[in-house]
């Protein structure tokens, strides 16, 4: 099985609701085509480098996941066609970085540290 990262972007004013329901949809993909999800972040809203169709922050949503190409070729054919997302990206890796989180706030790396 390969390794896959996969990140998409959702519209700004997508509800917190409707941000578990993609994250809900593009897990079971990823299950129905017997891959294996090892880990799902939610980045939250954050500015865009640039505009993308009329958005300057875009809500960020990560997978970790294990599988075949197939399960790749799914996800982006259902998100091209998913007018709540505004990007995605999906890259092959040598093995998984379960340890660190990069877009943990400083005040809770903080408090973890002191416990």
């Amino acid at each position: 099985m390969n390794l896959y990262e996969h990140t998409i972007v959702a519209r700004q004013d997508v509800s917190p609701s409707q941000i578990k329901q993609l994250t809900e949809k593009y897990s079971k993909i990823v299950e129905k085509n017997d891959g294996d999800i090892v880990k799902t972040e939610n980045w939250g809203l954050m500015n865009l480098s640039y505009v993308i169709k009329k958005n300057k922050k875009g809500n960020y949503i990560h997978f970790k996941f294990k599988g075949n190409g197939k399960i790749v070729n799914e996800l982006e054919k259902n998100e091209r066609i998913d007018k709540n997302l505004i990007k995605y990206l999906t890259v092959k890796v040598k093995k998984f970085d379960l340890d660190t989180n990069y877009f943990e706030t400083k005040e809770k790396s903080i408090a973890d540290k002191k416990n």
